[in-house]
């Protein structure tokens, strides 16, 4: 399987959003270079207190999902969702959990889970979150906010670069939020 990189961006503030630019860097076992989510350990405002390792170094968010968001009149930009790097042509929810993404030349993000969808979504643009959830037919919950991961290894990532996925061996667990 194989996508493309849209969009990239950082915020070195503890920002909803994050603006996009023309490249960012990841660094092994940190996240995103300049962002205030990057460390080996938890970063995240309702998760500090917790600690523990930091599984959501890096968030991931598919195309896709934006030009659905448009489709039900949500005003949402590449980075609009918080998002590091913005995906095209590859189903992230559906990815096991432990997938390998090959971004550009160098950097690895290995998939920890999916984002669990709060309500900063609904101060952001009202109605949101509900737009960001769905059911399946059996009724089981469906977070489609993207997915989160950790630097494997680092290196610069750029609108237009390849994302090459690789599979974990062995049976796949499925994502759960993290």
């Amino acid at each position: 399987m194989v996508g493309e990189v849209v969009a990239v961006g950082r915020s070195s503030r503890h920002t909803f959003s994050k603006p996009t630019e023309p490249e960012i860097v990841l660094l092994a076992g940190i996240g995103v270079d300049g962002d205030a989510h990057a460390g080996p350990t938890v970063k995240h405002r309702s998760r500090v207190r917790r600690g523990g390792p930091n599984l959501r170094q890096v968030h991931l968010i598919q195309a896709e999902l934006l030009e659905e968001l448009r489709e039900q009149g949500f005003h949402v930009e590449p980075g609009a969702l918080g998002e590091n790097v913005t995906t095209h042509g590859i189903d992230l929810l559906a990815l096991p959990r432990g997938t390998c993404l090959r971004l550009g030349h160098a950097a690895v993000v290995e998939v920890t889970g999916l984002r669990n969808p709060c309500v900063q979504l609904d101060r952001f643009q009202d109605g949101l979150m509900r737009a960001v959830l769905d059911r399946t037919p059996d009724g089981a919950l469906v977070r489609k906010a993207g997915v989160m991961g950790v630097v494997l290894a680092g290196g610069a990532v750029r609108p237009g670069d390849a994302i090459v996925v690789e599979l974990p061996e062995g049976p796949h667990e499925a994502l759960d939020p993290v």
